[in-house]
């Protein structure tokens, strides 16, 4: 499976951006808006739900909406970034909101999430993650037996006209590779999900001019790849940037680029006795392995 080299200090600064955000990028909350879309698909309402980065996630007014009586968690990238969304999710006192809905209980990252969730949603964070596979495996420890993970993420066809424009000027990579969809899948099982389902969709995004392009793509995030430029550019070279994203205005005069997005759900697969002989399977594990959602209802049946 293809490595995805990250310079790890950028990933950080990054990051650190990202949740210091005041609200999350507009594309985050239509991905998650189109993610929200997939619930519907899922037979089975959680009564926890714990979201990975909700504070750039943009996901939850959809979460609140399709599990209003679920208790809520949200797990931060740092202790600057759990301050910053506890005071976006504060509510006063005369807010409809404060009464209705729970306020979500958040979580540092570096913390061991203890909680064992109905769902865990993580919306446009696993890219900025440089390591998916412990990624997987600590979503997993933090979803309860039969519980489900939804997750977007960026596909490496992502910014391909980028790309390919500084591939024509000899310039370096202007992003980390993003991994695809099917070496995902593959880290899924090797992680323990079971019934994997991955998919993509195109997402073009567009502006009048290339400093408003420039602007937004800071917005999403950065550069990690270690084979960027090793220092910073000069305001010529920027200019020089802004000229060739011009002349690749589309017929409507305005700069477009392409986004792959990526869309992931599993379940988290309950333990399972090892075939031998003679198996003895404590009750509590026996009901636990056998228990399955109702296709009518979603609702458990032994």
């Amino acid at each position: 499976m293809p490595s995805r080299p990250v310079d790890s200090t950028a990933l950080a600064r990054i990051v650190r951006r990202l949740a210091a955000a005041p609200a999350a990028p507009w594309l985050h909350t239509e991905v998650a808006r189109r993610m929200g879309e997939r619930l519907a698909l899922i037979l089975r309402t959680p009564d926890s739900v714990l979201q990975w980065w909700g504070g750039c996630g943009g996901g939850d007014d959809v979460l609140a909406s399709a599990y209003p009586a679920a208790r809520m968690w949200s797990v931060e990238p740092g202790a600057e970034a759990v301050r910053r969304r506890e005071a976006a999710l504060r509510r006063p006192w005369w807010s409809a909101r404060r009464w209705t809905t729970a306020t979500p209980v958040v979580l540092d990252e570096a913390d061991t999430v203890t909680a064992r969730v109905g769902l865990l949603w993580s919306n446009m964070a696993l890219h900025w993650m440089a390591d998916p596979r412990a990624t997987f495996a600590r979503w997993k420890r933090a979803l309860a037996d039969d519980g489900f993970l939804m997750f977007s993420t960026c596909g490496p066809d992502t910014l391909a006209e980028l790309r390919a424009l500084y591939r024509e000027h000899g310039w370096p990579s202007p992003a980390a590779d993003f991994v695809d969809m099917h070496d995902l899948g593959d880290m899924l099982v090797e992680a323990g999900f079971a019934d994997p389902v991955m998919d993509q969709e195109q997402i073009v995004l567009t502006w009048p001019d290339a400093e408003s392009a420039l602007a937004e793509l800071r917005l999403l995030g950065g550069n990690a790849d270690p084979r960027r430029w090793p220092a910073l550019r000069t305001p010529r070279w920027r200019r020089e940037l802004c000229d060739a994203l011009a002349a690749r205005r589309d017929a409507q005069g305005r700069i477009r680029l392409r986004f792959e997005i990526v869309y992931g759900h599993a379940f988290n697969a309950p333990p399972r006795a090892k075939v031998a002989a003679r198996t003895e399977v404590a009750l509590d594990d026996f009901r636990a392995m056998t228990r399955r959602p109702s296709p009518s209802t979603g609702k458990d049946r032994i």
